[in-house]
């Protein structure tokens, strides 16, 4: 089982963390709330945890094109 960080608007893989490695108090998800850990986390029927993060592409494209969040599609 791990920890699996996947780009909310490509579904880029990100990274991979090891759940023997790592919890989810290392990792600072313990301090997001309710409503954030149900839009961000996720878990898989085989026990991985899907964390969903912006990796720097679409993080770059929309600091450089705001509106690009209003449309709630892939930016790829």
């Amino acid at each position: 089982m791990s920890f699996r960080y996947v780009c909310r608007c490509c579904g880029m893989k990100i990274g991979e963390i090891d759940q023997s490695m790592a919890t989810e108090v290392s990792l600072g998800l313990d301090s997001l709330t309710p409503e954030e850990r149900q839009h961000i986390i996720s878990r898989e029927h085989g026990g991985d945890t899907v964390v969903r993060v912006l990796c720097d592409y679409c993080k770059e494209a929309l600091d450089q094109n705001p509106e690009l969040s209003l449309i709630g599609t892939p930016i790829q």
